[in-house]
């Protein structure tokens, strides 16, 4: 529920600059109506940033490897007592 507030408070605070810049002349009037757009642009490429981020400095965990190695393995035996097919490998 905090994550809720704190999303709805930076989108008012957002709202609120948005209202100023529109109620005020330090910037244009037409640049005005697209600072949305920006807005969405700009957190779009975040998006894409920490998503590629993540992805260069995935996190290599050989333990869970293993132990997932394992898992698959009971998996497998437990299918084949119960006469499912689950491949020969």
């Amino acid at each position: 529920m905090k994550h809720i507030f704190k999303i709805v408070a930076i989108l008012v605070a957002i709202s609120a600059i948005w209202v100023t810049f529109l109620e005020t002349s330090t910037v244009p009037r037409s640049y005005t109506w697209l600072l949305p757009i920006y807005l969405e642009v700009a957190l779009g490429c975040y998006g894409l940033f920490m998503v590629g981020f993540g992805l260069m400095f995935f996190p290599t965990c050989p333990q869970e490897a293993i132990l997932l190695q394992q898992d698959i393995v009971e998996a497998k035996e437990f299918l084949a007592k119960k006469g499912v097919d689950v491949g020969s490998e």
